[in-house]
């Protein structure tokens, strides 16, 4: 499977944070959250990875690294997520993993959604008690697990959750998808967000959502989202890695006993 991670736009509304840098490009930790992401892809066994880089698209691939081959979006400042994946059809079509990458995002949701048994699917972040919702929430309807509608004007009655912005398609859903996202910009809707597309998807063919089950995540949009990534979920992340190494390790200690038992 490949993965295709979105990251063409500037991120105008976090300037004050980001100066002149894309916001694919802001620090988490000790690197950017686009070398975050495929840090993670590549820990799950993902090595085909394509990054739509478009803003500053020359220190986007210089963040890359090798290995990952980079979609070019010259229109980036006139159209939106939806048309960046379009952009990068001839590279879907055996089934694909697409993320936002302003996302930051605890490793197990996207062994989750990989290892999910729905081609597919994407990740939805259900909704806490008396959790109000806004303007910039891409809200999710799900009925017995699956997608049924996806839009941020969606009624806050009808919101069951939000999408996290990491989605997978088999190669049969991959073409049902490219064929959604074609109608779309033939139309001349160049400025739709992705959704859009996931949303028409879901009309014609199954769209599962895969809980988040608690683990940690944001999307990061506004200066205050930023802070809160540094400053309460990567801590987070970090914390459930360090706590996942100690049982590990605890574990591997305990084997040896138990052979040596076994032998005696």
């Amino acid at each position: 499977m490949r993965a295709v991670i979105l990251a063409a736009g500037r991120g105008g509304r976090l300037r004050a944070v980001l100066g002149a840098r894309p916001k694919g490009l802001a620090k988490a930790g000790d690197c950017t959250l686009v070398e975050r992401q495929i840090r993670t892809l590549r820990a799950c066994g993902i090595e085909r990875i394509a990054v739509v880089a478009g803003y500053c698209a020359a220190d986007v691939r210089q963040a890359c690294g090798r290995g990952v081959d980079i979609v070019h979006n010259l229109r980036y400042d006139a159209t939106n997520s939806l048309y960046s994946l379009w952009l990068a059809s001839d590279l879907l079509r055996d089934g694909f993993i697409v993320l936002n990458g302003d996302v930051l995002f605890h490793p197990q949701l996207l062994r989750d959604l990989l290892s999910s048994r729905y081609e597919d699917a994407l990740l939805f972040c259900p909704r806490g008690d008396h959790q109000p919702y806004g303007d910039e929430e891409m809200k999710v309807c799900v009925r017995r697990g699956l997608v049924t509608a996806i839009d941020k004007g969606l009624p806050e009655s009808r919101a069951d959750g939000e999408n996290v912005g990491i989605a997978k398609f088999g190669a049969t859903g991959a073409a049902r998808l490219i064929d959604q996202m074609t109608a779309i910009v033939t139309s001349g809707a160049l400025r739709e967000w992705l959704p859009r597309a996931f949303g028409a998807f879901a009309q014609t063919r199954p769209l599962h959502a895969i809980e988040t089950r608690g683990y940690p995540w944001i999307e990061i949009d506004f200066p205050e989202d930023y802070w809160r990534a540094c400053q309460e979920v990567l801590p987070a992340i970090e914390k459930d890695a360090r706590q996942r190494v100690v049982h590990a390790a605890a574990r591997a200690a305990r084997e040896p006993s138990r052979s040596a038992a076994h032998h005696v």
